[in-house]
């Protein structure tokens, strides 16, 4: 007798689904308040948005009704002006998001290990997952830091192919320093850096230069932070020859659209008003932190992101949340045994951290 889920692999079946932020309207209506009485501080985005000039090109574009281009040809030439590298070692995506899957399905045999630093990016283990592959964790330090001997250990243990590390990582914002990066590239597997919040740590933290130089090395960014498109989904990777000629044979041909190769071309030439948006998250996050720690029942961690992992002392973490999202203040919170003690904020315009010291105040 046909049963339909026998269809279905089993990896996927028992596959826990991730967890998106939910949209303002959504969240609106479950609070019973008004969009605009919200302060999104639970997602990471630009609270600024994307420059005039990405709005002025979408609205001049023409061509929504052709397909994009497949090889994003404008665009790579652009991004190798932005960051040193050649346009043949650049490929985009829908995200950088689209890349980490890319990545997995190329690399991975079923069963095959991923090694997951937690507490870190959930896409990871994520699409580990989906792509048939087997996820071994090696819990981070108690300052966030990489347990470098234990993942060595590890590599040999499990013959695992790829690690994922973010730098600045998320959700701790904390840096991958070089030292520890080449030993990591001294293992046999991909090392992949996803750099999605360099910007806001200093584009000369970054690794790109790094893949001229290691060929099991490749580095990931987007546009969804420093340049406010996070609704666009439009990331980019640096790779070596070997791992992009392979990644353009499997990457659906007109994976970035027409709008996100507009607007990401648009920002790129309106960089100086992204970038110095960038040294106002930087400044509010340096203003945020002390103000954070001046609470009795806070102790916020070092970031180099757009964002600030508190940990909460002498109360329930997920309580606070819920006792900020009553007054309307999104913050993240996990549900996982490495962060149950925490939240996440990210930073966002004075007057949004204004808003939200003063129900911390209260609460």
């Amino acid at each position: 007798m046909f049963t339909p889920t026998s269809l279905i692999r089993p990896e996927i079946a028992e596959l826990e689904a991730y967890t998106p932020i939910q949209p303002l309207e959504v969240l609106a209506e479950r609070l019973g308040l008004p969009v605009e009485r919200l302060v999104k501080l639970d997602a990471n985005e630009n609270p600024y948005g994307p420059p005039p000039r990405v709005w002025a090109a979408l609205a001049d574009e023409q061509h929504y009704h052709i397909y994009p281009d497949p090889g994003h040809s404008r665009l790579r030439a652009a991004l190798a002006d932005y960051t040193g590298q050649a346009a043949e070692t650049i490929l985009c995506g829908a995200g950088a998001d689209e890349l980490i899957d890319l990545i997995l399905r190329l690399i991975l045999r079923p069963g095959e290990v991923v090694l997951d630093c937690p507490p870190t990016f959930g896409m990871y283990s994520f699409d580990t997952g989906v792509c048939g592959g087997r996820v071994v964790q090696v819990a981070r330090q108690a300052d966030f830091g990489l347990d470098l001997p234990a993942i060595e250990a590890a590599v040999e243990r499990h013959k695992a192919r790829v690690i994922f590390l973010a730098a600045p990582n998320n959700p701790s914002g904390n840096l991958l320093p070089p030292a520890q990066l080449e030993r990591l590239l001294a293992l046999p597997l991909l090392v992949v850096v996803d750099e999605a919040y360099l910007e806001f740590a200093g584009v000369e933290q970054g690794y790109a230069p790094w893949v001229a130089h290691h060929a099991n090395l490749a580095v990931l960014r987007t546009f969804s932070k420093w340049a406010g498109l996070a609704g666009m989904r439009v990331g980019y990777g640096i790779f070596p020859p070997w791992l992009i000629e392979q990644l353009w044979k499997i990457k659906q041909p007109y994976n970035v659209s027409v709008a996100g190769q507009v607007a990401a071309l648009a920002a790129l030439e309106d960089r100086a008003w992204l970038l110095a948006n960038v040294a106002r998250i930087v400044a509010e996050r340096e203003r945020l932190m002390p103000r954070l720690a001046a609470l009795p029942y806070l102790e916020p961690c070092p970031s180099a992101a757009n964002f600030i992992l508190c940990r909460v002392l002498e109360r329930s973490a997920h309580a606070l949340k819920q006792a900020l999202e009553a007054h309307g203040i999104l913050v993240r919170y996990y549900h996982t045994p490495l962060l149950r003690d925490y939240i996440r904020i990210s930073v966002g315009t004075p007057a949004q951290s204004d808003a939200l010291l003063g129900v911390l105040a209260d609460v």
